[in-house]
């Protein structure tokens, strides 16, 4: 899954629109904008319903345009790879991409201000979502969540009723969401340095700083301690310095750590501070690259690939491990990389150690506007992509050569050619991962791993095998904490903007530059008091509301 940037668009322009406003591709044509669904989600009454009710996906040809609002994302063009090729001649549907041109927020505002909305937007959740829907302009589900029950059965009430607005209704259809443990946080090692240097134990963090200092001494053309793009391995780090606390709470996305009933300040808790400290004892010691918090994205994967990293802590680390992995092996069986369990402060319970967590809601979500002339057709569309059907062909293709039949629990029955063509599988795989919009994560993993069980060991996927072992075994339920984040133009979204880029100056000053521990402190200790100067108390208290918000729902 590809890391999202932050997306601070500005949608007030919205606020202008009504609940008739005009798409720019209708339901069954993109080329055809004709008048729009109304504001009640119905839209014009579907050319395609079945006799008993219902749109029967298939029967009719349906077309509409679908427009991911991030800077990074293209779509791939709709039936070139073998999966949509088989969605588009079997049930005739046909998406057609519009992009953001590299620049998300002056494209989603360019089609608000012209009334041009696409028919599907594919974003993040939260409060873009929101003023989009107060404007008018969303569709909701409600009514067809019985007659196509795949995202009902799947996700659950309880996810469901997470993701509704605030007038009872539920406007998002989410991506990867689940019920279950998912994610790949957590600590890579060299499997050949490891054992050169005897298998010491990596259970402690001063098992750690030892390790790494005899990895300087003996292989001084490898990075001891990778951390990643944007330095994120030392917010991994934090979760090493107190149990059941994922790093995420001390992340730029949330900067609020859980305190009874509030959620209090990132720079006064205790095990952000004391990972600070560490962390800048590594950066002291040369143990941590000097261009942690600068280098690329390619930069760090160059040194994964090639094996120049002793240890690689990161958000998903398996993402290039498991390139590096094979790449390494291949010219070593005694290279390529292993995991180890999180590392965790002395007389911590190693049990209670969340590197990285998950929710059940997923990644981002899809929405459908109103400019959509048939909104049941595109929803029974993205719910039968979200069950067990459109899943499999979606993620290995159609029926007959990686998957034959299904099994009575209705996972796909994988063949022969699943492991022996390799490099086939992995490049019909690639060609979808960005077409996959609302990805089932029980399914999806449940058949994996059901499937891996039945493999020899040498024939196991690596990722899969250290997913098992550790990392989905030490993701935390965050569930509680989504949709904190305030609308970008509000006032709590201004106050959010300045305390981030205290917290990221203060952050890298305090791992970079300060002298030891007690400079390390008195950086923090700045940052919170000039936090506070610009509102941090009034942005952590509106966070405190939306929390218990969540909880009520949960409850």
């Amino acid at each position: 899954m590809k890391s999202v940037r932050s997306m601070a668009v500005s949608l007030a322009a919205v606020l202008s629109l009504t609940a008739g406003i005009a798409g720019c591709s209708g339901g069954n044509s993109a080329k055809d904008n004709g008048a729009p669904a109304n504001a009640a989600g119905k839209g014009n009454s579907s050319a395609n319903a079945a006799p008993g009710g219902g749109y029967v996906l298939g029967e009719q040809p349906l077309e509409f345009s679908f427009y991911g609002h991030y800077d990074w994302y293209t779509m791939p063009n709709w039936g070139e790879d073998l999966s949509t090729k088989w969605i588009k001649e079997n049930k005739k549907v046909n998406v057609v991409p519009i992009s953001s041109g590299g620049n998300a927020k002056q494209k989603l505002s360019t089609m608000i201000v012209s009334g041009q909305l696409p028919d599907v937007i594919w974003t993040e959740r939260g409060a873009d979502v929101e003023q989009l829907r107060q404007a008018g302009a969303l569709v909701p589900f409600d009514d067809y969540l019985d007659q196509y029950p795949n995202l009902k059965k799947w996700a659950g009430d309880e996810t469901l009723n997470m993701l509704r607005s605030e007038d009872g209704k539920l406007y998002q259809f989410p991506n990867w969401y689940t019920t279950q443990p998912n994610g790949n946080t957590g600590y890579m090692v060299s499997k050949k340095i490891y054992n050169e240097l005897g298998a010491p134990s990596l259970e402690t963090t001063e098992d750690l700083y030892h390790y790494l200092l005899q990895v300087k001494q003996k292989y001084p053309d490898v990075v001891p301690l990778e951390v990643g793009q944007g330095a994120e391995g030392i917010d991994v780090l934090s979760s090493a310095f107190a149990e059941n606390r994922p790093y995420q709470y001390s992340g730029k996305s949330m900067m609020a750590v859980p305190n009874g009933s509030e959620l209090t300040s990132v720079f006064t808790d205790p095990a952000f501070r004391e990972s600070l400290v560490y962390a800048n004892k590594l950066v002291q010691d040369r143990l941590i690259s000097q261009d942690a918090f600068t280098q690329t994205r390619e930069q760090v994967e160059q040194k994964i690939i090639t094996g120049k990293a002793a240890v690689y802590a990161a958000s998903s680390p398996t993402e290039f491990g498991a390139i590096g992995n094979s790449l390494l092996e291949a010219e070593d069986p005694e290279a390529g990389y292993i995991m180890v369990w999180p590392v965790r402060k002395e007389g911590l319970d190693k049990n209670k150690i969340f590197p990285g967590s998950y929710n059940r809601l997923g990644w981002n979500v899809s929405v459908i506007t109103t400019a959509a002339k048939d909104p049941e057709a595109i929803f029974a569309f993205l719910d039968w992509f979200t069950g067990p059907e459109g899943q499999r062909i979606i993620m290995w293709g159609p029926e007959g050569k990686y998957w034959k039949g299904t099994d009575e629990e209705g996972a796909p029955l994988f063949t022969d050619a699943f492991t022996t063509d390799t490099k086939g599988r992995d490049e019909l795989m690639n060609a979808t991962v960005n077409l996959q919009w609302n990805g089932n994560t029980v399914y999806v993993d449940n058949s994996k791993m059901k499937f891996e069980s039945t493999l020899p060991e040498d024939k196991k996927s690596w990722e899969t095998k250290w997913q098992s072992e550790i990392t989905w075994k030490t993701q935390y339920d965050t569930t509680e904490f989504v949709n904190l984040a305030p609308a970008g133009d509000s006032q709590e979204g201004i106050i959010s903007q300045s305390v981030a880029e205290i917290y990221e100056k203060a952050r890298a000053q305090a791992v970079m530059n300060a002298a030891g521990e007690a400079e390390v402190l008195a950086i923090l200790d700045k940052a919170d008091k000039d936090a506070q100067a610009v509102g941090y108390a009034d942005l952590l208290a509106f966070k405190t509301r939306k929390w218990q918000e969540n909880l009520s729902k949960l409850k």
